[in-house]
């Protein structure tokens, strides 16, 4: 990365800042274009599921505890 002072004189510890600025800025850049990572298959809940869930009704808590 070049940064080239058009104008003016600034004191190092200016120039320091601007380019810690510029810095941050592009490395936030670079980590947002990355999105967001998948979910890992062993952490999704419905793997432990063993059968479908049984549907919303009078006796589904029933069915809930049958084996498969």
């Amino acid at each position: 990365m070049v940064i080239k002072v058009e104008r003016g004189r600034p004191t190092p510890e200016e120039l320091a800042a601007v380019v810690a600025l510029v810095q941050a800025r592009a490395a936030a850049l670079e980590s947002a274009a990355d999105g967001p990572r998948p979910a890992d298959a062993w952490a999704d809940p419905a793997r432990t599921v063993p059968r479908r869930v049984p549907r919303p009704g009078p006796y589904a808590w029933r069915m809930s505890v049958w084996p498969a």
